[in-house]
């Protein structure tokens, strides 16, 4: 059984799918407003996925539950990491990834997306994948458990392009843990597309502009 979504397709029977995993407190419609704004007309046609997070207790929120990947302990987000519950998470998305596959999308057709909390999912799980992905898209992020990546990432991923976005500004995941995960990544072989900008932690018409011309490049050749 896979997470409930939110699913759009911008055209019949697409061979191309991007799951999208929306940060702490949202839900799957967090980001479905944007895809009128990524899409391009010229694209085949492509099934987003949104999927819900669990409602779990978050101790940083004095333990009131809320839809989350996993929990957060300490008000600095980047200590006293749930190693469980991120676990769980990555193995809801490995479920995904599966459907997709099961519906006729090739792997290779299957590009991961986050914000904030869904962004270190996707981030681990698909380092970590079995399966040959399309890439990696990781907003206002950061990367948990860097260390164990050596030992742990896939083959099949060794080389897997990334796309990160971070605003200057973020007071919630600040901008240096962003710029952490670039460094460690590309240092372990990802062409990574590094992207700052102006912003807390949201996102922004130029990033999403920046987005759609990395999907169109890396996404569809």
């Amino acid at each position: 059984m896979t997470l409930p979504s939110v699913e759009i397709e911008t055209a019949e029977k697409p061979v191309h799918a991007v799951i999208w995993l929306h940060g702490l407190g949202a839900d799957g419609n967090d980001f479905a407003p944007i895809i009128p704004q990524l899409v391009d007309p010229a694209w085949p046609a492509v099934r987003f996925v949104f999927p819900h997070a669990p409602v779990r207790p978050v101790t940083v929120n004095g333990g009131m539950p809320m839809r989350a990947w996993y929990d957060i302990a300490g008000m600095r987000i980047e200590d006293k990491q749930d190693d469980t519950g991120l676990r769980a998470s990555v193995g809801e998305v490995e479920k995904l990834i599966a459907r997709e596959i099961e519906r006729g999308v090739p792997s290779r057709h299957i590009l991961l997306a986050g914000f904030s909390q869904g962004g270190a999912v996707v981030l681990a799980a698909g380092l970590r994948s079995k399966e040959a992905l399309a890439g990696i898209v990781a907003l206002s992020t950061y990367l948990m458990f860097a260390e164990r990546l050596p030992a742990e990432q896939s083959a099949a991923n060794a080389h897997l392009p990334i796309f990160i976005g971070h605003g200057s500004g973020d007071p919630v995941v600040p901008q240096a843990l962003g710029t952490a995960a670039r460094d460690a990544l590309a240092k372990l072989g990802h062409p990574v597309a590094w992207h700052g900008y102006p912003m807390a932690h949201q996102v922004c018409m130029e990033e999403i502009a920046d987005l759609r011309a990395w999907i169109g490049a890396h996404f569809f050749s």
